[in-house]
């Protein structure tokens, strides 16, 4: 039974990373993924990287064809890359499925072969999977795909359903429209992005309708099923015909096949695996990192735990979960939705004294020097202390100058201070003048 300083399950950020760190470090590590195709993880294979880069094809108007082409393109390059560096820090690399037999004991099968592996600290790194919802047909119906099938088509749909409105939902809606399908959106909730500011989500459900999607809001679908080369979705007692289908109906901690119930690692109610303020689950020396222990599923707060567990691990210490700061997202919708912190709603039904302000895209010179008027921006004040509460920024460019405004949020920097910042010209951060000038 061969043994390790370090065994990663999943071969996602934090995983990737702890294990690049301490192999270098001199440490005996290994990592342990199924699927060859999932070298690096989430983001670079089924995430971020190819739905960004069919974006931006989109945006130039590239042929689906050229556009899916070029999308495998990069994300070949970032896997083996990805793969190149791990192993050349000396990492054994297991591509194999992996599963606790005991606490501290993980059994490698591939084919036939099967080992067991025993490591001073596990790191399970396992992600998440498509959410299902119970809907007769669904999974039986060809034509339908997730997140990741959508990707991988060989022809544009020229009519895309989409079941779920959500963020996943949206950027698949605005990118296929982008493409030139014909998108309709199927959401169970009365109103889209109904945890943003009601008058941005206005606005983007207005865009999108605009780019050619059309919506089906309050939606209740009760069956899907084929008929002849259609996907047929039955919702509220009508049928809907389409070329295929995408369920993007959310995505649960991947957790299934792990044998967790040989351990005494626990689960919370919502089937993420239990962990601590450093991310250690009930089992000491065991872990768990990124999306399969319930937190927030971007990359960005992956490698944050990543940050988490390796000063455990190295002794430092200095720095857990509960210190984490802001965390910002993006949808990258056209133009791109970034947020952070409370909304105007919840900082009020917080009790704070709040002071707001709104500034519309068509109002910024960048924005006409760009030919793209579409937005609006709006940051939330405590009256008090003068901080910054939070911030709804929609437009072109928003995910970058989100974080301008996170970093002021977690240093508890006074928005006069950005009210008052010299910025370049003609730019869209140059706007944080105006819109902090309350």
């Amino acid at each position: 039974m061969a043994h390790y300083d370090l065994l990663v399950i999943g071969f996602g950020k934090a995983g990737k990373t702890l294990a690049g760190k301490l192999a270098t470090a001199g440490k005996k590590v290994a990592l342990i993924e199924q699927d060859a195709s999932m070298y690096g993880g989430t983001c670079i294979n089924i995430g971020c990287i190819p739905t960004k880069t069919l974006i931006v094809a989109a945006e130039n108007n590239w042929d689906f064809a050229t556009a899916m082409a070029q999308k495998e393109t990069v994300v070949t390059r970032l896997r083996g890359k990805n793969q190149a560096v791990l192993t050349g820090t000396g990492v054994d690399l297991y591509n194999a499925r992996a599963r606790f037999v005991a606490d501290k004991v993980v059994e490698v099968s591939a084919g036939e072969d099967k080992q067991e592996l025993t490591a001073d600290n596990i790191v399970i790194n396992t992600g998440a999977v498509s959410n299902v919802l119970p809907i007769p047909g669904l999974l039986e119906t060809a034509g339908v795909y997730d997140s990741t099938g959508i990707q991988n088509l060989s022809e544009r749909p020229a009519r895309l359903g989409i079941i779920g409105g959500g963020n996943i939902g949206l950027e698949f809606a605005s990118l296929y429209a982008k493409l030139g399908s014909q998108v309709t959106v199927f959401e169970a909730a009365p109103a889209l992005l109904g945890r943003d500011e009601p008058e941005v989500a206005k606005l983007a459900q207005t865009y999108l309708e605009e780019d050619g999607v059309s919506f089906h809001l309050g939606s209740a679908i009760s069956a899907v099923k084929n008929s002849g080369a259609d996907v047929v979705v039955t919702a509220d007692d009508q049928d809907h015909h389409f070329d295929a289908v995408l369920y993007a109906t959310g995505r649960k901690p991947a957790t299934e096949g792990l044998g967790l119930e040989t351990t005494s690692i626990q689960l919370t109610d919502r089937g993420a695996i239990q962990v601590d303020d450093y991310c250690e689950t009930s089992v000491p020396g065991v872990y768990a990192v990124g999306d399969v222990n319930g937190g927030l599923q971007f990359t960005y707060t992956s490698l944050d735990d990543f940050r988490v567990v390796f000063g455990k691990l190295t002794g430092a210490y200095d720095y857990k979960r509960t210190d984490r700061g802001q965390v910002p997202s993006t949808v990258f919708i056209e133009p791109a939705l970034s947020r952070v912190g409370l909304t105007e709603a919840q900082a009020l039904a917080a009790g704070y004294d709040v002071l707001t302000n709104s500034l519309l895209v068509a109002n910024m010179p960048r924005a006409h020097v760009n030919n793209d008027l579409r937005g609006l921006y709006k940051v939330v004040i405590d009256k008090q202390s003068q901080l910054i509460l939070g911030a709804t920024l929609f437009g072109a460019g928003s995910q970058e100058i989100i974080n301008l405004i996170t970093m002021a949020m977690d240093n508890k920097i006074p928005y006069t201070y950005l009210k008052n910042q010299i910025f370049t010209h003609p730019t869209m951060a140059e706007n944080l003048n105006d819109v902090f000038n309350i």
